[in-house]
């Protein structure tokens, strides 16, 4: 389909406010984001890049938005004195691979516990998947959130696009072959293979330019999502909540699991202009867990860096709200009430060995995108509907609940510490090669039956899947329902091809629908018999129409689609 660029290309160093000076030639050896104070001044805020030595390479018109190279001393500091100029940001690390790396390995431990602390084998039962997909009987997220059920009514309108702004989509798994939508799916990101100390980042490019086709996932962790949200019921494998739905991946993540502010802004601000009804967001943007406006311990470029992130991500989420997209984000693995945060360790997670504790205000101090505007946070639950010992809650941004894992659910049952206790979802072949789960013949390994993963084998079709948890699994599954109710009630879309439907709309029959769930009594809920510290002790504050655990309720696909019109 014809699409209004949003984004530009501008030749280095040049501008109708003239060029780039000579003194800085060889230089620019950092990338930022640069926010113009009004987009209408665009040509004043290049001239003020220019002044402060950077060339600008790209432009993000729909919000205000410059790609810069620039020296790595100095910039940040001197082009946001300009009055046309928000502020400034790098985009790209510089000598960051080992920190890459352990946010990876972290991340990983939280989202892969069971290959982490060694899993035990469930026990059998016998399974009924008529109507379903082979593997849907370990899909008991697809059965909490009633997806089995509702398809008889709605089962998803190939008009409705998602998209995945997430490492990748593996467009050729064939679970999301016949959902992927190849022509609107874009890449954001460059693949980074080294640092510039030569260590190891993103790993080795496999393609021309480091750019990775737009049908491709070297991370696994944006198949995941968008199987869960719309793998075909197609009698292989797995199905998805909105099995018909069309599947859009518009990555903004590294490889290495990074997801840094220009990509993201820009395929959020592209998903809006091309029509996008939803956009899954599982993912958090460094390097701040929380960016703080008045951060005491920042240095001024850090300052400006974390102001710079909030508003270049509240500009984009607005855009794509105006836009007609209901945006849908991870509540987060931090095991903490983000309306009473705690000291923030972890940020910023790059230059090496920078991040230290932060005290967090929590009115001045945003995890992004989960509290930016018009976002619906979703936290998790395991399988007996309770919050998952990682997830984060709380009243304040706890919008709904959604399965997402609980590694530890059943103590005393045999289902305690079982991979099946985990979200099952597509798994990308090449990342089941790297990661050892798969050989080079397609077998699963002794380490990847381990882990769980299975194979499905149709004909010529081989597909992989694995087990993973976290509020990036709960997500996708109140994305899927958000498709499903767009599917059902929305409207010709006379912008562009497909449906659409005002996201406040979508929102409201979401909430309306949820299956309300009361906090837990006692209220005050230990996770230290099953091996956590106190600190992940939570306590649940509301009632059974809105709690911070559950928020609304938990998602309900069936109730959305049969009961969602009287909400109109």
């Amino acid at each position: 389909m014809a699409v209004a660029a949003s984004v530009s290309l501008i030749a280095a160093g040049t501008s109708a406010a003239g060029a780039a000076p000579a003194s800085t030639a060889g230089q620019q050896d950092t990338e930022y984001t640069v926010l113009i104070e009004d987009p209408g001044n665009r040509d004043f805020a290049i001239d003020a890049v220019h002044k402060a030595g950077g060339e600008v390479v790209r432009s993000n018109d729909a919000i205000g938005v410059l790609t810069v190279k620039a020296p790595a001393n100095g910039f940040v500091e001197q082009v946001s004195a300009s009055k046309d100029v928000v502020g400034a940001a790098r985009t790209k690390p510089i000598g960051h691979a080992p920190v890459a790396q352990a946010e990876k390995a972290k991340r990983d431990n939280v989202e892969k516990e069971n290959t982490t602390t060694e899993a035990k084998k469930a026990p059998a039962e016998s399974k009924s998947t008529a109507g379903m997909d082979p593997l849907d009987g370990d899909l008991w997220g697809l059965n909490l959130v009633r997806s089995n059920i509702a398809r008889a009514k709605q089962a998803g309108d190939k008009r409705v696009y998602v998209g995945i702004l997430d490492t990748g989509v593996d467009g050729s798994h064939p679970d999301i072959a016949p959902n992927f939508n190849n022509e609107l799916s874009r890449n954001f990101t460059v693949d980074m293979p080294f640092d510039s100390d030569g260590g190891e980042f993103d790993g080795p490019c496999e393609f021309r330019g480091c750019v990775d086709p737009a049908n491709w996932d070297d991370g696994g962790h944006g198949t995941h999502v968008a199987g869960t949200i719309g793998a075909a019921a197609n009698g292989f494998g797995i199905s998805g909540v909105a099995p018909n739905v069309s599947l859009v991946n518009i990555r903004g993540g590294q490889d290495a699991g990074s997801f840094f502010l220009q990509p993201v802004v820009d395929a959020l601000t592209y998903g809006a202009d091309i029509g996008l009804d939803v956009i899954n967001m599982s993912f958090y943007v460094d390097p701040w867990y929380m960016n703080c406006a008045n951060d005491p311990t920042a240095s001024p470029e850090e300052q400006l860096e974390q102001r710079t992130i909030i508003a270049s991500v509240q500009r984009a989420l607005n855009y794509a709200h105006r836009k007609g997209v209901t945006l849908i984000g991870a509540g987060g693995n931090n095991h903490e009430d983000l309306g009473k945060p705690r000291q923030d360790t972890v940020s910023p997670n790059y230059p090496p060995g920078h991040n230290r504790p932060r005290p967090v205000d929590n009115a001045t101090c945003l995890n992004l995108p989960t509290e930016g505007n018009h976002v619906i946070s979703v936290s998790s639950l395991g399988p007996l509907t309770e919050k998952a010992d990682y997830s984060n809650y709380g009243l304040e941004q706890t919008a709904i609940s959604a399965p997402g894992g609980y590694f530890r659910s059943g103590l005393g049952t045999p289902w305690y510490r079982t991979n099946e206790n985990l979200i099952l979802s597509t798994y990308p072949k090449n990342v089941a090669i790297a990661e050892g789960n798969v050989d080079a013949d397609g077998n699963v390994t002794p380490k990847g039956l381990t882990a769980g993963v299975k194979k499905a084998v149709q004909g010529d079709k081989v597909g992989y899947y694995q087990f993973l948890q976290g509020t990036s699994m709960a997500a996708p599954h109140a994305s899927g329902v958000a498709a499903l109710i767009v599917s059902q009630y929305g409207k010709k879309d006379k912008k562009n091809p497909g449906l659409t439907m005002d996201p406040d709309k979508v929102e409201k029959v979401l909430y309306k629908t949820a299956i309300q769930r009361a906090c837990p009594n006692p209220r005050t809920v230990s996770y230290v018999n099953v091996g956590r510290t106190p600190e992940f002790d939570a306590t649940c504050e509301g009632d059974a129409k809105f709690n911070g655990f559950y928020g609304h309720g938990i998602v309900d696909a069936y109730g959305a689609v049969t009961r969602g019109g009287q909400f109109l």
